[in-house]
């Protein structure tokens, strides 16, 4: 089974790994069959399984359900559940949310955000809880930003970010990730923190990678993002099935021909 001790061994010895998000059960036997590394259950169920415009939805039960599908049916990956939107302004709330997900059978829990996380990091760290921190690109703040953009261009914005990502990880944080960051960026901060990283529209240089499991089946809707690859139709998927496209995922990760430069920003 992939734990935080076996992900940080992978950084210490360079070896990539993956991430994908699920939220059902056969998909996570698959990926079960396919080693992927870690499965995030994604707030990102809000919009490719509930149908809603975002993330901002999804309630704590939406994350628990669904973490609990994942838990009764793959026992190798290391399991991320969102906290979702709002549900951790407190830190009462954050602690009480925070042990629904993990009882349903998350080994982590992400939350999104900077520096200002610092105080919840280390008292969910006190009471054994391990957190992913998620910067850049936070889903949950797309009203604040106006939109899905960009984060971290610029040197203030760049300096703000990496002093974020330590700040974090000095207060506990066991994970972090990168999201839509200049692959510049994401090296930069990979370097400078001693627990992984996983990297999404991040680059090649970070310690693992995620993607959404509709998008890399090529299931993505509207606007393809420059991060997304289908591995579902890539021509090195012999069996032409999802467990292939997994294995082909898990794969391309681990030898580093994905992601390339053109799936990076700058």
């Amino acid at each position: 089974m992939t734990t935080l001790s076996t992900l940080n061994k992978f950084k210490k010895e360079g070896t990539k790994f993956t991430c994908l998000t699920c939220y059902d059960s056969m998909f996570a036997r698959m990926m079960e069959k396919a080693e992927i590394d870690t499965i995030l259950i994604g707030d990102s169920l809000g919009m490719v399984v509930q149908g809603h415009d975002s993330t901002l939805p999804v309630t704590v039960n939406d994350m628990a359900y669904h973490t609990a599908n994942i838990a009764r049916s793959n026992k190798h990956a290391l399991i991320l559940a969102d906290l979702p939107f709002m549900s951790y302004v407190t830190l009462p709330e954050a602690v009480a949310n925070s042990r629904t997900l993990m009882q349903a059978g998350a080994h982590v829990v992400k939350i999104e955000g900077g520096s200002e996380l610092c105080e919840l990091v280390t008292t969910l760290a006190q009471a054994g809880t391990p957190t992913c921190v998620h910067l850049g690109l936070t889903p949950q703040s797309v009203n604040v930003f106006g939109g899905y953009k960009i984060q971290g261009r610029g040197d203030e914005a760049a300096d703000k970010l990496l002093a974020d990502a330590k700040a974090v990880v000095d207060a506990g944080a066991a994970l972090l990730v990168l999201e839509c960051v200049p692959g510049a960026l994401a090296k930069a901060v990979t370097e400078a923190v001693a627990v992984p990283v996983i990297g999404i529209g991040a680059g090649a240089d970070t310690d693992g990678q995620v993607l959404v499991m509709h998008d890399m089946l090529g299931m993505a809707h509207g606007r393809v993002p420059r991060f997304i690859h289908d591995f579902l139709t890539d021509e090195r998927n012999s069996a032409h099935s999802i467990e292939g496209a997994f294995a082909l995922y898990q794969q391309s990760v681990r030898e580093g021909s994905f992601p390339t430069e053109q799936h990076q920003f700058s």
